[in-house]
């Protein structure tokens, strides 16, 4: 029999991209010899991480899915390419299974390992299953999410449904704060606050945190900031930072999250699944600032779950940056001043972390479906 071959199929963001590489790194350790590929969209964001992971990717020419009549031209016909292009590969190999982690890329992935009678494995780590993993639910013959409340959403699929928690990628079973310091040259003596709008960045949060520069100089004795900006706005703030007096480092993207967030003392971000399950797991109190256009508002129920267990507040990305800037400065400084409330919310964090995810579903993998 030839070596297994594992095809992981996702993207777009970030968040579907992390999930799949930690669970491939645990099946590479469990099975030296499995073969993985991961089959992803061409944004930059996809290529980036999946280009710096050691793993062989191909990028399908799938787009988002559209009812203008134009749009849903392209991606009826992008779809029969990519398809066509996975099933290929599938057919390639003898011994495989496919494993959907979310987006768009992964339906017509999902469908030729469905047409192809091979296994079929989903993973959902949002509270919430979007479009695309609710269509994909019904050829799925099993399902890994991270909360306990997803399941009655794939409840009348007629898969199995584990809850085991968001996998998260290896370097986090062994985080190496020194390593971040010193990579980024931050000083060890001062506390870190760290501002992230997760893979892509985000706009408003950084509105909102260029805003309160002025204020948080007071706290320039004592804390530092890590502002990872994301690439489209990186420049705009780089340039807000200039002349301020609170040690800063802008970047507009940092990939080595498990180090940067065991180094960080608070946290102000988005709220994707694996963003909160990566605060959880790195001890780190957290300012979520869900992201406020997603019709379902999963990010809110995700900080819900750290809110729940006392490990996170939440403050609204409001219409008006004024506005958000104004209460989050309201959770910043009580939480920059007080330490004790810090520990206690880096505390409850265990309450909600889960680290053997990956390796549990790796496990299942190499175990049930061959």
């Amino acid at each position: 029999m030839g070596a297994k071959c594992f095809f992981f199929a996702g993207g777009g963001t970030g968040g579907h991209i992390y999930p799949a590489i930690a669970i491939a790194e645990r099946i590479i350790k469990l099975e030296h010899n499995a073969k993985v590929r991961f089959f992803c969209s061409a944004r930059a964001i996809d290529l980036r991480i999946l280009s710096q992971a050691g793993f062989e990717y191909t990028s399908l020419p799938i787009c988002g899915f559209s009812v203008r009549p134009d749009k849903l031209i392209s991606f009826c016909t992008s779809f029969l390419d990519s398809f066509r292009i996975a099933k290929r590969a599938i057919i390639e190999s003898k011994d495989a299974v496919v494993i959907g982690v979310g987006g768009f890329v992964s339906a017509p992935v999902c469908f030729a390992a469905h047409k192809l009678k091979v296994p079929l494995v989903l993973l959902n780590v949002d509270i919430m299953p979007g479009r695309a993993n609710k269509i994909i639910a019904r050829w799925a013959d099993e399902i890994f999410v991270q909360f306990e409340d997803t399941r009655r959403y794939f409840g009348k699929k007629g898969a199995k449904v584990n809850v085991v928690g968001c996998p998260l990628r290896i370097d986090f079973d062994n985080p190496q704060p020194e390593k971040a310091i010193e990579q980024l040259g931050l000083e060890r003596q001062k506390k870190t606050l760290l501002i992230t709008g997760a893979s892509s960045g985000s706009e408003n949060i950084n509105e909102a945190i260029c805003l309160l520069l002025e204020k948080l100089d007071g706290f320039a004795d004592d804390w530092q900031i890590v502002h990872l900006t994301g690439r489209a706005n990186f420049e705009n703030v780089r340039k807000r930072y200039v002349g301020v007096k609170i040690g800063y480092k802008v970047l507009d993207y940092f990939d080595d999250m498990p180090n940067l967030l065991s180094a960080t003392d608070l946290v102000v971000g988005r709220s994707g699944a694996v963003s909160v399950a990566e605060y959880a797991a790195a001890n780190v109190p957290s300012i979520c600032i869900p992201y406020p256009y997603h019709k379902d508002r999963h990010q809110y129920l995700n900080a819900g779950e750290l809110v729940k267990a006392g490990a996170a507040v939440i403050v609204d990305d409001l219409p008006q940056h004024k506005d958000t800037a104004q209460r989050l400065w309201v959770a910043l400084e009580e939480l920059m001043k007080n330490e004790e409330k810090r520990k206690k919310l880096a505390e409850n964090c265990k309450a909600v972390s889960n680290m053997q995810a990956a390796s549990q579903i790796a496990e299942q993998l190499l175990k049930n479906l061959f």
